[in-house]
């Protein structure tokens, strides 16, 4: 009965099968190739480095089946009487040094290349917050933090409705990548401002640990414009699964045509709506779309916060306390919370609004109205 019901049940799995075409297309056991010189050489060590480890199996597993088999007792009783062989030992002595010199020899020669960040046509700072990127271009002025994007974060909360597999590139996508220039090498600085993150992206070959404090580097050639992703490959958090990265290579033209528009933009951020004048409701629908955008994820939807890692807005001294206070934390930050007066993407107006939302939403209801013009004499 046992063997018959494991057998409808691999017949079932083998049925299957043929029907996941599509779940299996995305399914790969062995390295990527890349799409830098970098990461070919990597993987060309690693495939250099696994067939000497098949050879090895070989010979050693054949060895040892032979023996088994023309040692047997049937076959010859009488074991040997040696027991040792000097020309054996030196042999199986020797062969190993000659191993490891051809493994070391390449593999030296891809962490050299790896770390040398030499010659470089860019840089830009990285720097892990839990639990997004921020990002600065340190030769064109540009800054900004990179986070999960709005519609993998709604579906990722528990009781939104929102079926995960609905959402393209679910937990792989951000609300600001990361744009670089192909055939260019771009050097990377890596630092975090609280805990230990990596920044990590497969297609480049490496990755790079980010650490408070200190600084490490890194650098890639990317050879064709796509898109790339990654995450953060260390357990920084309770949320360090939706630290995403996302990499836009690019050729140089539109690379400068993005640099251009990005500094038009910004530059007229803080003074498209000057004069405007704003309404409680108006701040209030704005401040919960920001809020649902860079603080759902730690102080939850509800505003209740993560006991013991992030407080609650609801009802907290500084959404209810000096305003003065609560706005130096939103743009200066504090602790695990990065200072979001920093980040060029968000302007006044949409700060503004998130901290009335904060005063006003969750119960506080303290009545405060906090104006664009406010935050820019302060940023």
């Amino acid at each position: 009965m046992t063997i018959m019901h494991n057998l409808k049940r691999l017949v079932f799995a083998f049925l299957l099968s043929l029907g996941g075409e599509v779940a299996w297309a995305d399914y790969q056991l062995n390295l990527p190739v890349g799409v830098t010189e970098t990461s070919r050489t990597v993987y060309g060590f690693h495939m250099f480095a696994l067939w000497i480890c098949v050879a090895i199996g070989v010979v050693v597993f054949g060895v040892m089946f032979w023996s088994i088999y023309h040692h047997r007792k049937s076959r010859n009783p009488v074991p040997a009487t040696f027991h040792e062989n000097a020309k054996l030992e030196f042999i199986w002595t020797i062969i190993p040094v000659f191993i490891l010199i051809a493994l070391a020899v390449p593999a030296t020669t891809a962490l050299i290349k790896i770390e040398d960040t030499s010659g470089s046509d860019m840089t830009i700072k990285v720097t892990g917050y839990q639990w997004k990127w921020h990002y600065e271009y340190l030769d064109d002025g540009i800054k900004f933090f990179s986070s999960l994007d709005e519609k993998s974060n709604r579906a990722r909360q528990l009781g939104s409705g929102v079926d995960p597999s609905s959402i393209p590139n679910y937990l792989l996508e951000v609300d600001n990548p990361l744009v670089i220039p192909t055939n260019k090498k771009v050097r990377f600085l890596f630092t975090a401002a609280d805990v230990i993150h990596a920044w990590w992206v497969p297609d480049f070959g490496w990755k790079k640990d980010a650490i408070p404090g200190f600084v490490t580097a890194g650098w890639v050639k990317v050879e064709k414009p796509g898109v790339y992703r990654g995450q953060c490959a260390e357990l920084c958090g309770r949320d360090h699964g939706f630290m995403p990265i996302v990499v836009k290579a690019v050729p140089q033209k539109e690379y400068d045509a993005w640099v251009a528009q990005w500094k038009q933009q910004h530059e007229s951020a803080s003074g498209g709506m000057e004069g405007k004048e704003w309404t409680m409701e108006q701040l209030m629908a704005r401040g919960k779309e920001v809020y649902n955008t860079h603080c759902v994820s730690c102080h939850q939807a509800d505003g209740s916060g993560v006991p013991g890692t992030f407080p609650a807005i609801a009802g907290s001294e500084i959404a209810k306390g000096d305003i003065d206070a609560h706005i130096s934390i939103v743009l200066e930050g504090k602790g695990a919370m990065p200072g979001y007066g920093q980040d060029e993407n968000i302007s006044n107006e949409d700060l503004a609004a998130v901290i009335t939302y904060e005063r006003n939403a969750f119960g506080n209801n303290t009545g405060d109205l906090v104006k664009p013009d406010d935050i820019a004499d302060i940023r």
